[in-house]
């Protein structure tokens, strides 16, 4: 009874796992390594290759980043029912912080073969663990911003000194520019428009009763999670490339996609229109005039208010 109520403790205050079934509660415990990390043990360094998740089942850990002079920036404290090393499984790539035990930590550990089993039984999963990496994301963004003008407002220069840095800069882009045909672009290119085009409200609704058509909110997720298009996926621009290997699959690219989410300061819905191409998707579109021709046009949409 006692390993029930631990087990009910752990996944129902976990954000990602919470939502499963309880006979997978006890399969992935039984499934699962066992670790114990004592106090001050590093669990994984940053840089280090990512094929495991972590779920604490007990104790603390602190998550930092390390700069090129060994400095340290707390990021986090995670406890009880979270997890971590999920961006490693999801992105393939390494460790992007250090993680520590900060008082003794039972652990249990799951392979990237075992994640992936679940992800495909309860692909909800994936949508869950995004957001969860996404709020993260966020949230360390802010630290080691507000670490970085702490560590140099001493070391502010004069007007003269930053223009002088500036024109140099610029000086030099353009000589290596001029001397190499495949030259750093000094300003990023925005989409070509000619290569996507618009689709009306009243067409994008016949393609959506038609079926196998995918509608796409390119925009934040706070807006999606306000109002959005009814059966559209949130993809937030910002977070395209980690959540594209989760939203889409292979046979999808022959699917139409519409894409809508732009505001008048950012080309969200141009701009991921622009990846899906060069992803390879071959039938992209933008809906002309967003969500707001959509939704008075009188076509379904779904808000906060309506899911409380």
């Amino acid at each position: 009874m006692e390993g029930n109520k631990d087990r009910k403790e752990l996944f129902t205050g976990n954000i990602v796992f919470g939502g499963l079934p309880k006979e997978q509660w006890e399969k992935i415990t039984r499934a699962g390594e066992k670790q114990v990390a004592a106090p001050r043990t590093v669990i994984f360094r940053q840089g280090n290759s990512g094929d495991t998740l972590y779920i604490i089942q007990s104790g603390k850990v602190r998550v930092f980043r390390e700069d090129s002079d060994g400095l340290e920036t707390d990021l986090a404290v995670l406890g009880v029912g979270d997890s971590f090393g999920e961006m490693g499984l999801l992105t393939g790539e390494i460790r992007a912080a250090s993680v520590e035990a900060v008082e003794e930590t039972h652990l249990l550990l799951l392979s990237k073969e075992q994640f992936d089993r679940i992800l495909k039984d309860f692909p909800d999963i994936s949508l869950a663990m995004v957001k969860q990496m996404s709020r993260r994301l966020l949230k360390a963004d802010k630290i080691i911003e507000k670490e970085t003008q702490h560590k140099y407002q001493a070391s502010r220069m004069s007007w003269f000194d930053f223009l002088l840095v500036i024109g140099v800069s610029v000086i030099l882009a353009l000589v290596f520019n001029k001397s190499n045909p495949n030259g750093i672009p000094l300003f990023s290119k925005s989409p070509d428009r000619k290569a996507i085009s618009e689709i009306s409200a009243a067409q994008a609704m016949e393609e959506m009763e038609k079926g196998g058509t995918i509608i796409v909110d390119a925009g934040p997720e706070g807006f999606y999670q306000k109002k959005h298009i009814q059966g559209a996926v949130s993809v937030p621009l910002p977070f395209f490339d980690i959540l594209y290997g989760v939203t889409f699959g292979g046979e999808e690219k022959a699917k139409k996609v519409i894409v809508y989410g732009g505001t008048i300061s950012k080309l969200y819905d141009w701009e991921s229109a622009d990846k899906l191409l060069v992803r390879g998707h071959k039938d992209v579109k933008v809906l002309k005039g967003g969500a707001e021709a959509w939704e008075k046009a009188g076509y379904p949409v779904e808000k906060w208010e309506e899911k409380k």
